[in-house]
């Protein structure tokens, strides 16, 4: 929008076409919305519309082709932008028209300093311990960050750590990690305990219980070579899931795993 504006001024909401393929991410949405769009001349001076897509790995493939015939069409009148978390679902022959740039996530340190300067102007407080949580689940996306905090105030002015992962449904690190170390330890029915309590406590389901198991044993320091296989069997649990396989039972049998095997290694 900032790009917009600067380029067309006034004018810049009628040469600017915005959409989420996560909300529309069928064939229909780039034959109609965006080829009706692209179609129409630039208005006053400027020389090209911009058409940007956010999460554009979410188009489906039929709607990838499209948008490609669509951009091969009508490349003097329109500019095409695309954003997107996983390039390698974009189709190749869209990947070859266009330059890609790649952004990495922002530090810590930065996303912390961006929703300090927004609580401030907003009126809210965030603890110490609420910031951690905040930039925790963020994980370096700071539009992420910046819906959270916005969810987070809906509920109280004043951010907490138990807010942030009341809003979000996601187990504190400490308990995750204490999970793990007790079937590190062989201590399995402590550790399945654990488990159950989590899953009803936060309401996680198993998917997302599984990727922070799997982001705690990255940062866990433990034996590099115990730490390939943990991650390797999470790798197989995850697709099981992913799979549809009862996420109670997968995860009990990973633990176990853990605890049988990987304990004494």
């Amino acid at each position: 929008i900032c790009l917009a504006r600067e380029l067309y001024g006034d004018s810049w909401r009628r040469n600017f076409l915005e959409t989420n393929a996560s909300d529309e991410r069928g064939i229909n949405v780039v034959r109609e919305k965006i080829k009706d769009f692209a179609r129409t001349r630039p208005f006053g001076e400027a020389e090209f519309k911009i058409i940007f897509l956010d999460e554009a790995d979410a188009l489906t493939p039929d709607a990838q082709n499209a948008l490609r015939r669509t951009m091969e069409m009508y490349t003097t009148t329109c500019r095409f932008i695309l954003s997107c978390n996983y390039s390698s679902k974009i189709i190749e022959p869209i990947q070859s028209r266009t330059a890609v740039f790649r952004f990495r996530p922002l530090t810590d340190k930065d996303v912390a300093k961006k929703l300090k300067f927004i609580a401030e102007r907003e009126g809210l407080e965030i603890t110490d311990e609420g910031m951690n949580a905040l930039v925790y689940v963020a994980e370096g996306d700071l539009r992420r960050a910046e819906n959270l905090l916005q969810a987070c105030a809906t509920i109280d002015k004043r951010i907490t750590e138990e807010v942030v992962y009341k809003v979000t449904s996601r187990a504190r690190p400490e308990e995750v990690r204490e999970m793990i170390e007790l079937a590190l330890r062989g201590e399995f029915l402590r550790a399945r305990e654990k488990l159950s309590s989590l899953l009803i406590e936060y309401g996680l389901s198993g998917e997302d219980l599984i990727r922070q198991i799997h982001r705690e044993v990255i940062n866990m320091p433990i034996d590099e070579k115990l730490k390939i296989r943990i991650i390797d069997k999470i790798g197989e649990y995850e697709f099981r899931l992913v799979e549809g396989a009862n996420e109670h039972v997968q995860l009990s049998a990973l633990l176990a795993q853990i605890s049988a095997g990987f304990g004494e290694a």
